[in-house]
């Protein structure tokens, strides 16, 4: 086991510890707890957004550092999932100038008496025919629905190719606090709240997804995978985890 590094070692660049109670990496600080009845290092976003770091004595600052950036996205997912829980979320109003987003760009709303479909987006605009405006949400969720499945099967088919996979097909519906998710039968499941983040953040839960149907579980050989198609991946999911939230309130 490498020698741990001390409190005063310059080599700890942005990593900061106090006399061993506390680290720091970044903006992430965790409360360290050590236990001689601990095998394993494991981390607790606790209700109040407190993060835990709990590991076994014999463990060196830099090996519980390493640990942090290896689950650092999983972290921030964590709390960004209690701060949704936490706070309301206001929901849109279907109303004149109200904005909405569609691939990260956000459209404002006009209501309109005459068109043949209920929502249209046109010219830059979202145009909503007055009459449906009681039931402008099932409205919405079915056009971004739409978009979301003909613009996420154009990226799977980008990417099949060379990561080397078959899907059976895409399928767009509400999967809670998941972007996606690999199913039975090689099925590729997207939210369809993912048409409405940037495109390059939409794109890089596609190729997560499709990692998956190489490998079920967010291994090193898992991450490997999602690099080789996507070197800039940790910027985008890192993104995500940030400001996924946004999208809410639909």
């Amino acid at each position: 086991m490498p020698e741990p590094l001390k409190p005063t070692d310059h080599r700890l660049g942005s990593l900061s510890v106090a006399a061993e109670r506390c680290i720091q990496v970044d903006d992430l600080q965790f409360a360290i707890r050590r236990s001689a009845r601990r095998r394993t290092m494991q981390i607790t976003v606790e209700r109040t957004g407190e993060l835990i770091l709990s590991a076994p004595p014999g463990v060196g600052i830099s090996q519980l550092r390493d640990f942090i950036i290896e689950k650092r996205f999983w972290i921030y997912t964590k709390l960004a999932e209690k701060d949704r829980l936490q706070r309301q979320v206001p929901r849109k109003e279907f109303v004149n100038g109200e904005g909405f987003l569609y691939l990260g760009r956000s459209h404002r709303l006009k209501l309109v008496e005459h068109q043949d479909a209920p929502l249209k987006l046109v010219n830059g605009r979202f145009a909503l025919r007055q009459d449906v405006q009681d039931t402008a949400r099932e409205h919405f969720i079915r056009w971004y629905s739409e978009r979301a499945r003909v613009w996420l099967s154009g990226r799977v088919a980008d990417y099949q190719s060379r990561m080397e996979v078959a899907p059976a097909g895409v399928k767009v519906q509400d999967l809670g606090y998941r972007w996606g998710s690999c199913g039975k039968g090689d099925w590729l499941y997207f939210h369809w709240k993912t048409i409405l983040l940037p495109a390059r953040i939409a794109e890089y839960v596609v190729v997560h997804e499709i990692a998956h149907l190489h490998e079920p579980h967010h291994t090193p050989a898992f991450w490997l995978r999602v690099e080789r198609a996507m070197p800039d991946y940790f910027q985008r999911k890192t993104w995500l985890a940030e400001h996924g939230i946004d999208v809410e309130g639909i």
